[in-house]
């Protein structure tokens, strides 16, 4: 069964995803959909993790010890958040193509570059073959403005998701489970996972 790899270049946990998916995305028929998490965060009317000071501190922290314990180099950007739309549009004008989103992953996260915006991107046009005025064009921004509205109109709550089927299966610590679920989606079928999906609420906040 083909899938669909919500992510964007703003979490880190996308990135320590992408280690892990991008030598199988072919075989296992994953398509990498690059979107912007923020409008999910608006839609939904939540805040981010990192928008959250005590949590921002401890998964920042996490994430050093996850990244070393895991041999994935990790640097983090000069800051964070940070606009991420350059870096969605310049991955986009590539095609998606799994070097690009490698090559833009990279200069974020392991080289600790910033990337909220043409300039700070400028490397990177050259080896991909983008055009710097590319992240400026009407087709790459519609793009991402459909593939968002595709994964808001899917249920997606966060970064990164595969989405096997109907099923949103959310977060780099997620990932065996996700890649069990796309070798047999039957697994979300058993009594207990079609039981516990339609749980009754005992009591509701507000």
């Amino acid at each position: 069964m083909s899938a669909r790899w919500y992510f964007d270049f703003i979490s880190p946990y996308s990135y320590l995803q992408w280690h892990k998916l991008r030598d199988v995305l072919e075989a296992r028929g994953i398509q990498p959909v690059p979107i912007l998490f923020a409008a999910v965060l608006d839609h939904l009317g939540i805040k981010g993790p990192a928008e959250i000071p005590a949590k921002r501190a401890f998964a920042y922290r996490h994430l050093v010890w996850r990244a070393r314990r895991d041999g994935v180099p990790l640097r983090f950007p000069p800051a964070h958040p940070f606009n991420p739309l350059p870096a969605l549009r310049l991955a986009i004008a590539a095609g998606c193509a799994p070097d690009a989103i490698d090559a833009v992953f990279a200069r974020i996260w392991a080289q600790g570059e910033a990337a909220d915006s043409a300039e700070a991107l400028a490397p990177l046009f050259g080896r991909l073959g983008v055009a710097p005025e590319a992240l400026a064009d009407p087709a790459v921004k519609q793009r991402l403005h459909d593939n968002t509205r595709a994964a808001i109109a899917a249920g997606l709550f966060g970064v990164p998701t595969l989405a096997v089927g109907d099923a949103l299966i959310w977060g780099d610590d997620a990932h065996d489970f996700a890649m069990a679920v796309l070798g047999d989606p039957a697994l979300l079928e058993d009594a207990e996972m079609r039981r516990v999906a339609t749980l009754p609420e005992g009591v509701r906040r507000g």
